[in-house]
Parts: structure tokens; C-alpha cells; sequence
């Protein structure tokens, strides 16, 4: 026993070295303080102006959701968030479906970050190619997380910092801009919550749906659970917290914004992915035009670091599981104790991805998998916390169902290409889950009896 025990302690293992400020800082990152920035021109078309609401509607339903995840983090301290609590909860092959769809949109994440970095870069400098840009900005996503969990926090905190700077700038522009030139009065305050002459409910739910790749991400933050000291409290402190900043933070961005530049009409379509970049040079002028562009650029690359990071730990998650194959998913490095060839992986398919997606079709897919994710969340909450445990909770029935009723009619509202292009993934998912188990179906003997093991994908 003594050897065994001294054995298994000399395996490589994940660390507990984050502290509840590196999971804020993660999740925020991977979301970006800059979240509703590049989204703004989308939403308010289809919205009519009504961003702040569709922002703040989304925040209450990301709520819901981040309670579920975080109350789940108590219960299974895995690495493989929602795969590993659906599975626990209702079946092991809801949990690879939720896993496999999380996976989507953890894969597709670093690839559109790598995209729009690589485009707004060849703007800069466009003398050099598009696909030079595409593989440098893969390449240091993924030699960056090969240094493990630590260094990419420390790095996280750095861009954090530089967001947060400039965003307060443009907050000091645009309340500058707002009492010397633009002087909203009376009414026209309330204007960007609940404009009458152009308020659709229809609409906002639309935008609603679109305006939730704001928070986009949060769900990353339990994937850390085998990293972070003091998991059953801080997982859930992050979680929350994390959805509460940024959806009090990306509403007032959006706020003045519709303040300085109050909805008329429809963004152009050369204009609509740079709308806010447009308001920037309005009320800031070229000084602020350019920073803003040159932070939203920090800002993908933020993210595509740490959503990078939070794919290769759900693989991580479920070749420990045997979801995926123990042997390549499962395997951890010796030298920095962090899943290696999956942070190779997903670097790979993020090369790949750059040169075979447009960044709008891959942005309309990273909701499908999420959706999927957030409800599995919701029902596995439910299900532990009404019937299978004596824990007390507060309201252990209604905010999970408030999450999957939420995230289930959110869902329902997305694109035609994402409901296709995602159920696609979902098809291939099963494939490859019937393939394996049928793998490893046990073969009769010649006694009629049966030989080997059933190994559950």
C-alpha cells in the first residue's frame, strides 16, 4: 500500500496553485472586458438600439446558469466540467454528448480569436499575408499555454490590466463627449433600455441570443477545479462573479455608446463589425480610434489564449474518463504536469480551422455547443440538488430550472446555419461514440461466456 501511495504521488498530477483572482481574471480574459464591443453593430440592427437590454437580459440568464455550474463544481471537482457533471448526474452518454458539444465551442473559440487577429493585423501591416498573421497567432497561443497553468494566468493578468485601462479612457471620452457635445436630456437617458417608436419584443429576444456570446466562456472557469485552492468555494465565487462584472461592465460600455450615438437606423454593412471602433473616433477622436483597435486585438488574443487552455483540459477531462482514448486525451506531461497533447491538439485543429472558416460562421456555431452545455448544467443541478442529496441550497429547484427554461428558449432562437451546421457535429459525435463502444463490445468465449470488458466510451 505504502509503495502504491508513494507511486501515485510521483505521477504527474494537476497542480493547486490559482487562487480565487486568477479565476477572475481567467474568466474575464476569456470572455474580454471588451465583449459587447465587437458584437455592438450586430445587435443593434437586429435589436433596433435595444443593446443594453439584450445585454442585460442575457446577464440575468447567464446567472441562472453560473449558480448550476457552481454548486456542480462542489460535487465533482473534475476537470471535465459539464461533461463530468451531466454524466454523474443523468448518464454517462448525456455527459459525452454535453462534453463533445462543449467541445465545439471551445475549439471554435482560439479558431475565430486567430481569425480576427490575423485580420486586424494584416490592416496594420498588410504587407504582410493574411496566412503568415494566422499561423504566428496560433503558434503563440499554443506555445504559451505549453508553459502551463501559472504562466498564462500571470500573462492573463497583464491583458486584464491593459483592457481595463483603456476602457476607463473611453469611458472618460465619452462622458466628456456626452455633457459637452451630445447633452442627453430628460427621456432620452432611458432611450437605449426601451426606445417605444423602435422596441420589437421579438427583436430583442433575437438580439438577446446573438448578445450572449458577451458572456461567452464563463463556463471555463470550472474546468480549472483540479488547479485552484479551495475549489468548492472559489469555483462558484468565480463563476458568478465573473457573469456579474462583465455583464454590469459590458452594459454601461454599451450604454454610453448608444447615448453618443443614438440608434436612427441600421448600421451599414461595411460598417456594422466596427461600429463601436466608429463611436470610439466620434467621441475620442483618431488617438482613440487607433488604441481601441489596437485593444480589441490584445483582446482576441487574450481570449484565444485561454480558451485554448480550456479546451485542451476538457480533452484532458474526457480521456481520463476513457470518453476519448485514455492513452493520448488522458496523458499529462512530466515536466509541467499539463495535458501536452491536447494543447498540441487543439493548436493543430485552430491552424486548421483559420483557413477553413470565416469568423462570422464560426461565431454563429460557438452558441450551439454552449447552449447545450448551459442546459445539460441546469438539468444535472436540478436533478443532484431536489432529489439525490441532503445538502441544503436555496431555491434548489427553482434557479436551475429558471437556467435550463432560459438557456432552452435562447437556444431555439439561434441561426439556421448554427442549428445545422452544429447538429452536424452532434451526428459525428455519436459516430465516433458508437464506433468505439462497438470496439470494445465483449466477445463470447467458447463457453458461452463473455470475455474482456465493456468500455463505456
Amino acid at each position: 500500500m505504502t509503495t502504491k501511495t508513494a507511486q501515485d504521488a510521483s505521477m504527474p498530477h494537476l497542480k493547486r496553485s490559482l487562487k480565487l483572482w486568477h479565476l477572475l481574471v481567467y474568466g474575464i480574459i476569456i470572455i474580454q472586458p471588451t465583449a459587447p464591443m465587437g458584437i455592438y453593430g450586430v445587435v443593434s440592427n437586429i435589436a433596433r438600439g435595444h443593446v443594453v437590454t439584450t445585454i442585460l437580459i442575457a446577464m440575468v440568464a447567464m446567472l441562472f446558469t453560473a449558480v448550476s455550474y457552481g454548486r456542480m463544481a462542489r460535487v465533482y471537482p473534475s476537470a471535465g466540467s459539464a461533461y463530468a457533471y451531466v454524466g454523474g448526474e443523468l448518464h454517462p452518454v448525456a455527459g459525452y454528448m454535453v462534453g463533445w458539444s462543449m467541445l465545439m465551442d471551445y475549439l471554435l473559440n482560439p479558431i475565430i480569436c486567430a481569425i480576427w487577429c490575423s485580420a486586424a493585423a494584416a490592416n496594420i501591416l498588410p504587407s504582410i499575408p493574411y496566412a503568415a498573421w494566422a499561423v504566428s497567432f496560433v503558434l503563440l497561443f499554443t506555445l504559451l499555454n505549453l508553459r502551463g497553468a501559472k504562466s498564462s494566468s500571470n500573462l492573463n493578468a497583464l491583458l486584464a490590466l491593459g483592457m481595463s485601462l483603456v476602457v476607463v479612457a473611453f469611458f472618460a471620452c465619452a462622458l466628456r463627449y456626452l455633457a459637452l457635445v451630445a447633452r442627453p436630456v430628460g427621456g432620452q437617458w432611458l432611450v437605449p433600455f426601451y426606445d417605444p417608436s423602435t422596441f420589437a419584443a421579438p427583436r430583442v429576444f433575437h438580439g438577446t441570443s446573438v448578445a450572449v456570446l458577451t458572456y461567452i466562456g464563463f463556463d471555463g472557469i470550472s474546468t480549472m477545479s483540479e488547479e485552484v485552492e479551495n475549489p468548492r468555494r472559489n469555483i462558484m465565487l468565480a463563476t458568478v462573479l465573473t457573469c456579474l462584472l462583465v455583464g454590469v461592465l459590458s452594459a454601461a460600455e454599451v450604454y454610453v455608446a448608444q447615448l453618443a450615438w443614438p440608434y436612427r437606423g441600421p448600421f451599414s454593412e461595411s460598417a456594422v463589425d466596427t461600429a463601436y471602433v466608429q463611436i470610439a473616433l466620434r467621441i475620442g477622436g483618431h488617438v482613440l480610434f487607433q488604441v481601441l483597435n489596437a485593444t480589441l486585438l490584445i483582446a482576441n488574443v487574450g481570449s484565444g489564449i485561454a480558451a485554448q487552455f480550456g479546451a485542451a483540459r476538457l480533452l484532458y477531462g474526457m480521456g481520463r474518463d476513457n470518453a476519448l482514448p485514455i492513452r493520448f486525451f488522458g496523458a499529462l506531461s512530466n515536466s509541467t504536469a499539463i495535458p501536452r497533447n491536447n494543447v498540441l491538439l487543439v493548436g493543430a485543429a485552430s491552424l486548421a480551422g483559420v483557413f477553413l472558416l470565416t469568423y462570422e460562421r464560426g461565431a454563429e456555431l460557438l452558441n450551439f455547443g454552449a447552449f447545450i452545455a448551459f442546459m445539460g448544467v441546469n438539468a444535472a443541478a436540478l436533478v443532484h440538488y431536489k432529489w439525490r442529496t441532503t445538502d441544503v441550497v436555496r431555491f434548489p429547484a427553482l434557479l436551475p430550472l429558471c437556467g435550463l427554461l432560459v438557456s432552452f428558449f435562447i437556444w431555439i432562437h439561434l441561426g439556421r446555419n448554427a442549428q445545422v451546421l452544429g447538429t452536424a457535429w452532434i451526428a459525428a459525435g455519436l459516430c465516433l461514440y458508437w464506433l468505439r463502444r462497438r470496439k470494445h463490445v465483449p466477445r463470447r468465449k467458447d463457453d458461452g461466456t463473455l470475455g474482456g470488458s465493456l468500455l463505456a466510451p
